[in-house]
């Protein structure tokens, strides 16, 4: 029962935390289901596919030279790629091309007529294999934490997009070099995304640029990885130097090279030389990011942090058995064996918020979530491992942090990584066997998601979104910190009716709250209404020469300012 009262019990805080953010869009949904368009599939990139093209390797070089040459020839003259690169059957090529997508989650037209709207871009998780060959129900695009998670940000007026990556290393390579394959291969998929979600982002600004498909801000892009995206966004953010993949960690003891050619795979922005197995030139605009959320994975090195680098928002289960919470090394989720060393949310965010990064964060007011989590640092709870390691310190000076403290597993695997992940057990990948005799996805991804349902799922994303958008917002520059501790109406025991309306709205507040002020703004903040030098607990509002849709009222009173939705339909 604990694991159901750990949920239950922050879906229960989330409640009460939108009391106090009364009504804030890109905090608060201000829309709803039916008025979010999604548009799927939608190709960003196209770059060589390392995962289906397993002749690559032993190749000649001069076949590879001789396809890579006809590929980028047809690039540079605007004309298709030879189809024997796109059709994995075809045995006449050894280099196959990939078209990366992604789906995109926005408020219609018709409900938001805001023309910057700012964007955050989810990463899935997925070991970088494709499910349920990475022995889990989840991994793509299409998650069901994905899709919430998205509809969510697009109901508070963002622009939500769920984008893929290029998958492929080889997590099984055994014997004596096992562990530099696994590792090399490891590091090289998480390059090839960073470039891939980099061409996604400076593709963006290009269209926003020339006619604004998305109608978005290019100035208010945030990354948010989850799992294995995590770790591509946090690298995304802090890799910008050749000198970083070069720290001993990622040198290949066989070679004393970095595992990261960049002469063979490119530059972090996807360019290269001629040579390069890279089908990306040089930058098309900007790539600069307005922040990174986390929820799991780790950071490689926290040397990669630097003073100008993005604020970070983070969410981590102290007991996570597959990214470590402080340092630790990162392991293959099916066989448990090693592949590199790395850092995670309790060690780099201490880093982050001594560098300054997340010093907007500071004067976030006491909110039930907020509240949460800073009630987590500095205390010491009990680890995954034996004695003398049986013990974990969450530092102290960690905004920005939710650390999730979940019961102690059984065994080691069976402490939770993802809760905020669910999927149906009725899939096909959930039900393709992944271990012998006749262990399905779905009960191998049990071990560390043991009460995995839709409404846990739902009920931490709930968290997530609860913690994260108010800052979100802050980096933005949307809200102060201040404007967010304003009480709500209802707080103020004040009533607006009716709620829909069809024109007039009656505001009535308790006989010692005086109404100094009404402005009246649109959903992308305008104020379209105003009624100045009142002194009055209750007054009314006569909405009918606005168009129909969502309206804000910010009501100025002698104990405060406060917020409140309304709906005008007729």
């Amino acid at each position: 029962m604990k694991r159901v009262y750990a949920y239950l019990l922050v879906a229960g805080f989330m409640l009460s935390s939108l009391e106090l953010f009364a009504q804030k869009r890109y905090i608060d949904e201000v829309y709803t289901d039916a008025d979010i368009e999604v548009t799927t599939d939608v190709t960003y990139a196209t770059n060589i596919d390392f995962l289906r093209s397993s002749r690559l390797s032993s190749a000649s070089q001069q076949q590879v030279g001789m396809e890579l040459t006809s590929i980028k020839t047809a690039l540079a003259m605007g004309q298709p790629i030879p189809a024997t690169h796109k059709n994995l059957a075809d045995t006449t090529s050894v280099i196959k091309v990939q078209d990366i997508k992604m789906d995109i989650y926005a408020p219609k037209a018709s409900a938001d007529t805001t023309k910057a709207r700012p964007v955050i871009i989810y990463l899935h998780t997925g070991n970088f294999l494709p499910s349920p060959l990475n022995g889990s129900p989840v991994g793509t695009t299409k998650d069901s934490s994905a899709i919430v998670l998205c509809r969510g940000w697009a109901k508070r007026g963002y622009v939500a997009i769920s984008a893929d990556y290029r998958l492929g290393w080889n997590p099984l390579a055994s014997g004596p070099t096992g562990e530099y394959e696994r590792r090399g291969t490891l590091l090289n998929a998480v390059y090839r995304s960073i470039q891939d979600v980099k061409q996604c982002v400076s593709g963006l600004r290009v269209d926003a640029a020339a006619g604004n498909t998305y109608a978005i801000d290019a100035e208010k892009i945030v990354l948010y990885g989850e799992g294995t995206g995590a770790y591509i966004a946090l690298a995304y953010n802090s890799l910008d130097k050749y000198k970083e993949i070069s720290l001993p960690q990622f040198l290949n003891p066989l070679t004393q090279k970095s595992f990261v050619d960049t002469t063979l795979v490119g530059r972090i922005d996807g360019s290269g030389i001629p040579q390069s197995l890279t089908l990306y030139g040089p930058p098309r605009a900007s790539m600069e990011i307005a922040a990174v959320v986390a929820a799991g994975g780790a950071l490689a090195d926290t040397s990669w942090l630097e003073a100008g680098d993005k604020p970070i928002i983070a969410f981590q289960c102290i007991r996570d058995p597959f990214a470590p919470f402080n340092d630790g090394t990162v392991i293959v989720p099916t066989t448990q064996e090693d592949v590199v060393d790395v850092t995670g949310a309790n060690a780099y965010m201490l880093k982050a918020n001594a560098l300054g990064l997340n010093d907007a964060f500071k004067d976030m007011p006491n909110d039930a979530f907020t509240t949460v989590a800073r009630n987590k640092y500095g205390k010491t709870f009990d680890y995954i491992f034996p004695s003398p390691l049986d013990k974990m310190t969450v530092n102290n000076n960690l905004e920005g942090l939710f650390a999730v403290d979940l019961e102690a597993g059984a065994s080691l695997f069976q402490n939770q990584a993802g809760p905020w992940q669910w999927w149906d057990p009725t899939s096909a990948a959930a039900t393709t066997i992944v271990k012998a005799p006749n262990v399905t996805a779905h009960m191998a991804s049990l071990q560390s998601n043991p009460d995995m349902s839709p409404a846990k799922g739902r009920a931490y994303v709930d968290t997530i979104q609860g913690y994260l958008c108010p800052r979100m917002a802050v980096t933005h520059g949307y809200y102060t910190t201040a404007e967010l501790s304003a009480p709500s109406l209802k707080e103020l025991n004040g009533t607006t009716y009716p709620n829909p309306t069809n024109g007039v709205v009656y505001i009535n507040m308790n006989d010692k709250t005086n109404i100094k002020s009404i402005s009246v703004t649109d959903i992308s903040g305008k104020v379209v209404l105003s009624k100045l030098d009142l002194n009055t607990s209750f007054t009314s509002l006569d909405l009918s020469s606005l168009k129909d849709g969502y309206y804000f009222l910010q009501l100025d009173t002698d104990l405060g300012v406060a917020t409140q939705k309304v709906v005008l339909t007729r």
